[in-house]
């Protein structure tokens, strides 16, 4: 295999794309960020007290059709307070999957929680159901409405099932053997805003979904992120909490228990503000640049593109080439080559039962996890490209 020759024509077709820089997921702004930021310098409140936090709010309520959202500010902070919320204590099990950004699996840790790794499937690269299934019936048992590791003794309370790389994961699937066991479900969708599962906005099925604003991501507010739920008591809960458990009062100070200083500042939202009303834009620059990509690879020899999964619409969020045979040299060769010809490119996450930190964390069999770490190439996926 001529790993020179492979590289060389596909910097050509991804040179092919566009005259514009090659870089992975930049932001893309539409000129009126400024102005609202302006009017938000003007109003001078430009913390978390500002109405914009709230309007930002109200406008992705009303394109997830989340009936509660709450801005914090970060999608991490987002998780954590997602977590405390559903008490989450010290010693608590929480699965997620290996193939997974190292945020949801810190964030566990925050709250003094145990990360339990799970596998993926192939299709959409998140939590495998049919595997998780097995995995719960050999391992676990349900015990007075708690699960139980078998193993370890300890309670498994919530899974984070993150939406990979803008695709949905079965969801539907995952909350119902989640409901047998009495575990809640977080869904992480910092990657999917605008992505759409059976026509429902990923983010909405689970207890509690999170967002990110962070500047690679579809929209961006500098930072940020939020909680998504349709629960009013979660909801209130986690506003409080991000604005440090304050008792509400005009002037005095008192609160009700520990809080956290995680609201959105205004600043931030006028950025997002700004950037949610141009959502459906960006969307469908991002799957026009999918359908590009799609008939440069489609008869590839080595390469095939990543499609969006059954019953998902994606954002596409970011387009990744799958080795049609995994292939550790051909992968780092290739990352190698294409950034070193300005092309920015990037592998899948290492796997996260694989840091040091985490490598005595419980885990399932992680097989498929482990034969696309070795497959997925990021390519260039900004909505810039095409707008």
């Amino acid at each position: 295999m001529n790993f020179k020759k492979i590289s060389l024509n596909l910097i050509k077709n991804l040179k092919s794309i566009s005259s514009k820089k090659l870089l992975l997921n930049e932001p893309f702004f539409f000129g009126h960020e400024i102005k609202e930021i302006e009017k938000c310098i003007k109003d001078t409140y430009v913390s978390s007290k500002s109405k914009l936090v709230t309007k930002f709010e109200n406008e992705i309520s009303k394109y997830t059709k989340s009936k509660y959202v709450v801005a914090t500010v970060t999608g991490t902070s987002a998780i954590h307070i997602s977590l405390i919320v559903l008490d989450i204590k010290r010693n608590n099990e929480v699965f997620l999957p290996s193939f997974n950004f190292v945020a949801a699996a810190n964030a566990i840790t925050y709250c003094g929680a145990i990360p339990h790794f799970l596998d993926i499937n192939k299709e959409d690269l998140s939590v495998d159901p049919k595997k998780f299934e097995i995995y719960l019936k050999e391992n676990f048992k349900n015990l007075n409405g708690v699960c139980i590791n078998k193993k370890t003794r300890r309670t498994v309370k919530a899974i984070i099932v993150p939406h990979i790389f803008g695709h949905s994961a079965k969801i539907e699937e995952i909350i119902k053997i989640a409901k047998k066991y009495k575990i809640f479900v977080i869904e992480d969708a910092a990657e999917s805003l605008g992505t759409f599962y059976k026509n429902k906005h990923t983010g909405t099925f689970g207890d509690l979904g999170i967002l990110s604003f962070n500047g690679n991501k579809i929209i961006t507010a500098g930072g940020g992120g939020a909680v998504m739920t349709g629960n009013k008591s979660y909801a209130m809960k986690i506003r409080n909490l991000t604005e440090q458990a304050k008792v509400n009062h005009p002037y005095k100070f008192n609160y009700k228990s520990i809080g956290y200083n995680l609201r959105m500042p205004g600043i931030n939202a006028a950025l997002g503000y700004a950037q949610i009303r141009k959502i459906k834009e960006l969307v469908k620059a991002k799957r026009k640049l999918f359908e590009i990509y799609k008939s440069k690879f489609q008869n590839n020899e080595h390469f095939s593109i990543r499609s969006e999964p059954k019953n998902c619409k994606s954002n596409f969020w970011l387009n990744n080439l799958e080795l049609k045979h995994s292939n550790a040299n051909l992968k780092d060769f290739i990352l190698r080559e294409t950034n070193k010809n300005n092309i920015q490119t990037r592998p899948a996450w290492i796997l996260l039962h694989e840091l040091k930190y985490f490598k005595d964390c419980p885990k399932d069999n992680l097989n498929v996890s482990k034969e696309y770490f070795d497959k997925i190439i990021s390519i260039p996926s900004s909505a810039g490209l095409i707008l």
